[in-house]
């Protein structure tokens, strides 16, 4: 009978799970926070490199983007508040959510030239490269002797 009643929790949450889990966290030392860092996609293009983020629901205020030597970190802040007040009860939500990725430049990446836009949830930082580079890039076949 305890076998079976374990498997059934297992597999049927508790009504007070949902009740109590923003603050689960809290007690267990975090094991069950998750932290979410968005994915990131770099491109090697002739002409620059292309750094994406997936960061829906962000705002373009929401980013700093700095350069320190030859590291750039792209971060972001967002806090929002939620309240509902009904006859009896007030309900009160908060949500704050961070990341911070750091990159470090190749040497031939024009570091006053780079932009930034977001759009559609993505966050799209074009890296241009110094002429030295485009040069180097261009691609040759070598006949085996």
């Amino acid at each position: 009978m305890g076998t079976q009643l374990a498997r059934l929790t297992e597999r049927m949450p508790s009504v007070f799970d949902d009740f109590f889990r923003p603050w689960s966290g809290l007690f267990d030392n975090g094991s069950n926070m998750s932290l979410s860092v968005p994915a990131v996609n770099i491109t090697d293009n002739k002409d620059d490199f292309t750094v994406s983020l997936a960061v829906p629901g962000m705002k373009k205020d929401d980013f700093n983007i700095d350069v320190d030597g030859n590291m750039i970190t792209i971060s972001c802040e967002k806090e929002e508040k939620k309240e509902e007040k009904e006859k009896k009860y007030t309900r009160k939500e908060y949500n704050y959510s961070s990341f911070s990725r750091s990159f470090t430049l190749p040497d031939e990446v024009q570091k006053e030239k780079i932009d930034a836009r977001y759009e559609d949830g993505l966050l799209r930082l074009v890296l241009p490269k110094k002429e030295e580079a485009k040069k180097m890039a261009i691609s040759k076949h070598i006949a085996v002797k």
